[in-house]
């Protein structure tokens, strides 16, 4: 069993045979998935419910990217806050700071940020973390603007230090690791994977992006998970079955959080 926690199905990379990713997925045991809602910019603001539609073990999201804070109009706000509402909803994301590439002002992204932030508090929501460069800032306002929700989140495709791993769980995250894990540079990476409890870990591909070793170069897809639960099994002398079990238990604890009903079959241990 695992659970995929990140991916971007509804990106064009899919048109062509998007069913049968989901089919792949299921065949290599990947029983859940979580549809990040940020879509290609505000304006794709349902493309996790769309993922999601008719498939009661993809969990999706709602979120404007840091990268296309610059887009978000108050329109965007008011649809983020109207599918706040939506019972399959899980969390908003994915949202953060960008400052690799720096596609939106670094003052309009934690704007944007802020006012998400707001909008996860009054919906109990808990977040997906996007941060790239810009551990300082982020940490900063999730202590400042998020610990005291004890809504927590998840800290996606993590690429910070031990010590920003550590703050984040101490607000609530799970740290989620991707297929950089697998790169053979990620060598830094590998030593803070394995050194986060069991209980805060958690898989993903951010599909289409970031395949792993030994598909790197390729597209990615959530059949592709189990290559990066192999790797942390690796760093901790286990199966990937078993890190697979261990963190799809961690993703339903984290789907699980919000209290409105889930789909029986969706939830079980």
């Amino acid at each position: 069993m695992f659970a995929d926690s990140h991916t971007h199905l509804e990106f064009p990379d899919f048109d062509a045979d998007r069913e049968q990713v989901f089919e792949r997925a299921l065949a290599s045991g990947v029983q859940y998935m979580m549809a990040i809602g940020s879509g290609t910019g505000p304006h794709r603001l349902r493309a996790g419910l769309e993922m999601a539609e008719g498939k009661d073990w993809v969990f999706p999201t709602i979120g404007i990217h840091p990268h296309e804070s610059k887009l978000a109009t108050e329109e965007h706000f008011a649809e983020l806050e109207r599918l706040a509402a939506e019972p399959r909803v899980v969390a908003m994301g994915e949202l953060g700071l960008d400052y690799h590439y720096d596609h939106s002002p670094r003052e309009v992204q934690r704007t944007v940020l802020l006012r998400q932030l707001a909008l996860a508090e009054e919906a109990c929501l808990p977040l997906v973390i996007h941060c790239r460069e810009a551990w300082p800032d982020c940490l900063e306002i999730l202590e400042q603007q998020w610990k005291r929700t004890v809504l927590g989140g998840i800290l996606h495709c993590f690429s910070g230090s031990f010590q920003d791993a550590c703050r984040g769980m101490d607000y609530g995250f799970y740290v989620s690791f991707a297929g950089n894990l697998t790169f053979p540079k990620a060598v830094e990476l590998r030593e803070v994977a394995a050194k986060i409890p069991r209980e805060r870990l958690l898989i993903e591909t951010d599909c289409p992006f970031l395949a792993p070793v030994p598909r790197r170069g390729k597209r990615n897809e959530p059949s592709f998970v189990p290559f990066v639960a192999k790797q942390l099994a690796d760093l901790q002398g286990l199966s990937a079955e078993e890190v697979g079990e261990y963190t799809a238990r961690n993703f339903l604890r984290f789907v699980g959080h919000k209290s409105e009903p889930r789909p029986k079959e969706a939830v079980k241990e």
